[in-house]
């Protein structure tokens, strides 16, 4: 069973090359979020697994370490925000609410139950900690630049993470923000691209191809970084390098990551996009996370 984490309203901000215990916490924090979106999956029997489980770094990077947010005051008006634009995620987001204290830990166990405060996709009416509904691909990139540009024109010292997919970002939608972001100089705009490079339908390269994208978002005027997706050394450089960076740009980290990140058999497979794991599956991959496996009830 987990432990509820207790999160600074101001959270820190640096971790030194030399902080290998911080690293190393936040590493037990996303082994424990991998194993509750398995448990939670497949309680549900359905949901998108795979990117979910290639989420959870940079999900547990931002929620606890990065981001200035209270549980304790959810409403703050000088919080930052976090929009999930790539929405069948979900899961991956819903743990580290629960894990932080937006909600009971109890309720993940009723994702996409009838009456659930978590359905597939994150919805804002329903589910406390999150900022903006999503599902429609391209849509959350959109809500993300019109906060950011909310709290530029209000001047609020608010940051606004979003994450988007690379087979998200065949979507007319994503460009458009793209150049809204860069018009309007939203410095306070910070993206993760998480690039899988895998969609429902097969390899993002053979459906629509997005490459280079690299290339793209400098052109389209974002401080671009390319990152290992996994890495939370990487990922905390990134930011951290972002908000020192003296041009008023929005950036993009363009994260390479692995599709059913930390189970060997899902990962890179585009079977589990979207289904749950079975019982003998979960077993396995809880093994493989924990070395040992005591019963599904022992994880809620």
């Amino acid at each position: 069973m987990l432990d509820k984490i207790s999160v600074s309203p101001v959270a820190e901000r640096i971790v030194p090359m030399s902080d290998t215990k911080e690293i190393q916490r936040l590493q037990k924090i996303a082994r424990e979020l991998r194993v509750d979106t398995l448990v939670m999956l497949h309680l549900a029997g359905s949901g998108h697994t795979g990117g979910s489980l290639s989420l959870i770094e940079i999900i547990t990077a931002l929620y606890f370490k990065i981001m200035r947010h209270d549980p304790k005051n959810p409403d703050d008006p000088e919080r930052d925000r976090f929009v999930l634009s790539k929405g069948h995620g979900g899961p991956a987001l819903y743990v580290a609410l629960a894990k932080t204290g937006y909600f009971p830990r109890k309720e993940l166990w009723s994702l996409r139950k009838l009456g659930s405060i978590l359905q597939g996709h994150p919805d804002m009416l329903l589910t406390p900690g999150v900022d903006f509904s999503t599902g429609s691909l391209g849509q959350g990139f959109s809500a993300a630049n019109g906060m950011a540009l909310a709290f530029k024109i209000d001047n609020k010292p608010c940051y606004v993470y979003t994450v988007i997919g690379d087979g998200e970002s065949q979507e007319g939608q994503i460009w458009e923000a793209a150049m809204s972001a860069s018009q309007f100089k939203l410095k306070n705009l910070i993206a993760f691209l998480d690039a899988n490079e895998l969609q429902i339908d097969g390899r993002v390269e053979d459906i629509k191809n997005v490459e280079p994208l690299e290339d793209k978002w400098k052109a389209f005027g974002w401080n671009t970084y390319k990152i290992n997706g996994h890495s939370f050394q990487e990922i905390l450089d990134a930011v951290e390098d972002a908000k020192r960076n003296p041009e008023p740009k929005p950036t993009m980290i363009i994260s390479k990551t692995i599709k059913g990140k930390g189970i060997s058999f899902m990962e890179n497979m585009i079977k589990y996009h979207g289904i749950s794991p079975t019982k003998e599956e979960l077993k396995e991959a809880i093994i493989e996370l924990t070395g040992d496996y005591k019963g599904i009830e022992a994880y809620q």
